[in-house]
């Protein structure tokens, strides 16, 4: 059988994939898990790609919905903050030693001066 899938990832693609796959990062995992990963990541942003345009053709934003369907984790700045107050929290009734509540407060001024990224 020589017709493919429409979705089927080009096979250049899945040479890079083989060759990423031989990056020292990559340890202890089979090619074939590792290009089935990379396959189904591939493909999912191939309908996302579709569903994204059959938005844009109806009217909609698509790069709304992509943005919903594609969220980035929070920023390094948003991790700090929320584990600042978490840390805060918890030690209510027993603070942390060497640190205040002045030495806290210059903490988040400080996070919170930074450019969200």
């Amino acid at each position: 059988m020589t017709d493919e899938h429409p979705i089927t990832p080009p096979l250049e693609l899945k040479q890079q994939w083989e060759e990423d796959w031989f990056d020292p990062e990559v340890k202890d995992i089979e090619i074939g898990l590792y290009m089935a990963d990379r396959g189904a990541q591939w493909g999912a942003d191939q309908e996302l790609d579709a569903c994204c345009a059959l938005m844009d053709d109806w009217g909609l934003n698509g790069d709304n919905f992509r943005a919903a369907r594609r969220s980035k984790p929070p920023s390094l700045k948003k991790q700090a903050l929320k584990a600042l107050d978490e840390a805060l929290f918890m030690a209510d009734d027993n603070p942390p030693e060497g640190i205040c509540s002045d030495q806290a407060d210059t903490i988040r001024r400080a996070l919170e001066a930074l450019p969200d990224e």
